[in-house]
């Protein structure tokens, strides 16, 4: 697996290539967690987010598809005794309904065949009013061209199945049936836009 494979480089790219950009993503997602949330992390990574939730949060289920990925994670976040990491497929997530309080996926929607389906899971184990915070890589430059980086690594083993703008990742929640959808942009060498928004109001549903 691609991502097995970088799982011991990946932090170069995230502290020292993109930094400016981890540095303002961080920021925008710490200050969307409040003490003694139940946090939900799909696709964790090497923990670039799961020790910023940590700090903020009540408790954090980090999870991810790359077991390498999971063990550099576990590693970085040693000093956090509120995370639990295990490995799982952000397409059939193994928690009940209405789980969590919030529900983070980190630079993966683009990489997916299906993202609907994704969405579809994270959704369905927030809870009620519960929110979802899903920052991405623009990899469409403001010509509509795919980027740069998107092309390298591409060519890498990084497939980016989906191509966004800010406007065109907004666009994607929309269609999806959410009707409020604020979009903040980390600037920097490689921008990622971060999505958040409630989750969806079910008619059969009733509130907790």
């Amino acid at each position: 697996m691609f991502w097995d494979r970088v799982a011991g480089v990946y932090d170069v790219f995230v502290n020292v290539i993109n930094r400016k950009t981890h540095q303002n993503l961080k920021r925008i997602v710490s200050e969307l967690i409040r003490s003694g949330d139940n946090v939900l992390e799909c696709a964790c990574g090497t923990g670039l987010l799961s020790a910023v939730i940590a700090e903020r949060c009540g408790m954090l289920s980090a999870t991810d598809y790359s077991a390498k990925m999971l063990e550099k994670a576990r590693k970085n976040c040693a000093a956090f005794h509120n995370i639990t990491f295990s490995q799982a497929d952000i397409t059939a997530l193994p928690y009940p309904d209405g789980t969590f309080d919030k529900v983070v996926a980190g630079n993966v929607i683009h990489l997916l065949d299906d993202p609907l389906a994704a969405l579809g899971e994270m959704d369905r184990v927030c809870k009620n009013g519960g929110m979802l915070i899903i920052p991405t890589y623009m990899n469409r430059d403001s010509k509509g061209k795919t980027s740069g980086f998107a092309s390298t690594v591409g060519k890498a083993g990084a497939d980016f199945k989906q191509q966004f703008t800010a406007d065109s990742y907004k666009r994607f929640f929309l269609d999806a049936g959410y009707s409020d959808v604020r979009i903040t942009v980390a600037d920097g060498r490689i921008p990622c836009a971060v999505a958040v928004m409630a989750k969806k109001e079910r008619k059969n549903e009733s509130a907790e």
